[in-house]
């Protein structure tokens, strides 16, 4: 009787270690003898015991931080660089089967690629060209992940760190854009101004009455104010046309 009691266990235990349940985002990768048979789930799955076993895979998007990497640049700058990498499994065989690790070897390759890709541009362009640079990173680790059933989808730069006396540098060198920057505009309006004066110039040599109403005008406008004595030549062409009318002969 303890014979059978100790069978009926037996099978008990066989027939519930048989059974598996797998999430939506959950396959099995399971083997029979050593041998790949199939990937199977959701939902749920029997395992004979002793004979086929399952590995599971998760499929959700994993979140990878790579940590901070030491890049010098093309321009032989020391920075300090760490991303994020987000990824998954597409191929759950190929990411069982192709690789021991897949995670940690993403993670390996990530940290290669980035030190690798940042080191042939310039801190000028790792700083303001994180987009493109995005961009490079993530091709470069989905082409070469493709073969263990991995698709990258987003590469993020989170920080590129710089030592004090290149901050330094830096800002002295933003300091210095600025004030060509603003000579460059100075010099800009300088020559407009010069334009426009010439152009005036040009106007007023061609009616000789508009330039005697402006030296009238600044005449008014400088009599307006008397908190001085100013002594100013007058103009011949005023008052030729009077000492013409007082002397008809001399014309």
């Amino acid at each position: 009787m303890t014979f059978y009691y100790a069978i009926l266990v037996l099978l008990v235990v066989l027939f519930w270690s048989s059974i598996w349940v797998l999430r939506e985002y959950e396959r099995g990768v399971v083997f029979t003898l050593g041998r790949f048979w199939k990937v199977k789930g959701p939902g749920l799955i029997l395992i004979l015991p002793g004979i086929q076993q399952m590995v599971r895979v998760d499929l959700r998007v994993v979140v990878m931080d790579v940590p901070s990497q030491d890049v010098i640049s093309r321009d032989n700058v020391s920075v300090k660089v760490n991303a994020v990498v987000y990824f998954r499994v597409i191929d759950p065989e190929k990411a069982i089967i192709q690789v021991e690790d897949y995670l940690t070897a993403t993670s390996q390759l990530a940290q290669t690629t980035l030190r690798s890709v940042l080191g042939q541009h310039e801190l000028d362009e790792i700083l303001a060209e994180r987009e493109r640079l995005n961009g490079d990173i993530r091709r470069i680790l989905d082409a070469q992940t493709d073969a263990w059933g991995i698709k990258v989808s987003n590469v993020e730069i989170k920080h590129v760190d710089l030592d004090e006396s290149m901050i330094r540098a830096i800002a002295r060198q933003a300091e210095a854009e600025r004030a060509r920057r603003a000579k460059v505009i100075h010099a800009e309006g300088e020559m407009q101004a010069a334009e426009k004066l010439r152009e005036a110039a040009r106007i007023l040599a061609q009616q000789p009455q508009s330039l005697q109403l402006r030296y009238l005008e600044t005449l008014t406008a400088v009599a307006g104010d008397n908190s001085s004595t100013i002594l100013f030549p007058l103009p011949l062409d005023l008052i030729k046309p009077l000492l013409d009318a007082q002397h008809p002969d001399r014309a």
